[in-house]
């Protein structure tokens, strides 16, 4: 049965999806934007397009009734209307935000609903929830469950040691916003770019810090069963201490419209990436102190004879494995999912989950 979805947002997330979900013949897709550059290149002749403003409600309710899912590619900002749309038009709802308050607004909507409200399906949040809680259900009692993720250029060429691989509004949201985390047993804020750590992954140098949202609703999952729990986003030494001059020294986190402008006129895009994942989890097993561990690293290539980067494919895979999973019955039915309730055999084994196996 040939499943329905539109897809919102014609951008390099939402071409990817429309790629996967292509290439399987199980779907019949639609994609909306209001960029006609945008919605050519993104759907080709592989789905239907519709040029809408999807900040409006009366032409999105319009492309989304008849639908039997809306995954959303659009900025954080925008999902609180649009999973109204989907509740309003019996639609499920899956999409890639890392905005606490997005997930907040959309989990309101989700209890009165009659379809599933599937948000952060992405990479981080998203399939990083998958990874912490499937180690830390092997464990008799939590101590420590550390998450690290990072999106990075493979060859970095300038003093950030960066290259912009998603969307900017994404990124400076998690430089700048308060981060979730658990200490000492207790659910609590940290500030974001604080908790400065390196390490060493196959022979290279990373710094990590505090950034928010990347760890989904696993807090709350976890709360009063783990005492430490934190999430922070790798990146290439010295990223961090330039970010921090800009952000505080000169106020650019006051001005995030001017910061982005700063960062898209200056530092380029890159398909030349590396998506680093890393998992570490410490507790108590059959009596004794023990250490799990989960490291991965997954690259840009081709994807029916197209460049994708790896941020791209990890992303697309995210959301399009958990709405594979879901019309398979291995998800909730209705209501608010949390990426933890997946299983991580039923991601990996999944067609579109197999790209991060």
């Amino acid at each position: 049965m040939t499943r329905k979805v539109l897809i919102l947002g014609a951008g390099k997330i939402g071409g990817a999806i429309v790629d996967l979900l292509h290439a399987t013949g199980a779907y019949e897709i639609s994609v909306a934007d209001s960029n006609a550059t945008f919605l050519k290149q993104a759907a080709g002749a592989r789905a239907r397009t519709h040029q809408i403003d999807v900040s409006d409600r009366a032409s999105l309710t319009k492309v989304a009734e008849g639908q039997d899912a809306v995954l959303s590619a659009l900025p954080f900002f925008l999902n609180p209307g649009v999973a109204k749309v989907c509740a309003e038009a019996g639609a499920h709802y899956f999409d890639l935000t890392e905005d606490v308050e997005t997930t907040r607004a959309v989990k309101a909507i989700a209890k009165t609903a009659e379809v599933a409200f599937a948000p952060q399906c992405g990479l981080a949040p998203g399939f990083i929830s998958i990874v912490a809680n499937h180690l830390a259900t092997r464990f008799d009692n939590l101590r420590e469950v550390h998450m690290r993720v990072g999106a990075l250029p493979e060859f970095p060429a300038n003093a950030l040691k960066y290259n912009l691989t998603w969307s900017t509004d994404g990124l400076i949201n998690e430089y700048c916003n308060p981060c979730e985390a658990i200490y000492e047993g207790k659910l609590t804020e940290v500030m974001p770019m604080e908790g400065l750590e390196h390490f060493s992954l196959d022979g290279i140098d990373y710094e990590c810090f505090n950034t928010s949202g990347g760890l989904g609703t696993l807090c709350e999952t976890l709360e009063g069963k783990v005492e430490s729990l934190n999430y922070k986003t790798v990146r290439y030494p010295g990223h961090c201490e330039i970010m921090k001059m800009l952000l505080e020294d000169l106020r650019l986190k006051e001005r995030r419209g001017l910061l982005k402008d700063i960062l898209e006129s200056s530092v380029p895009i890159t398909h030349q990436d590396v998506v680093l994942i890393f998992v570490v989890v410490t507790g108590m097993r059959d009596g004794r102190l023990t250490q799990e561990s989960y490291a991965k690293k997954i690259y840009a290539q081709e994807i029916g004879g197209k460049l994708m980067s790896a941020i791209q494919i990890t992303t697309a895979a995210g959301i399009t494995a958990m709405v594979d999973l879901f019309f398979d019955g291995k998800l909730p039915e209705q209501g608010f999912i949390r990426q933890e309730q997946c299983d991580m055999g039923d991601f990996l084994a999944n067609r579109f989950g197999r790209y991060y196996a």
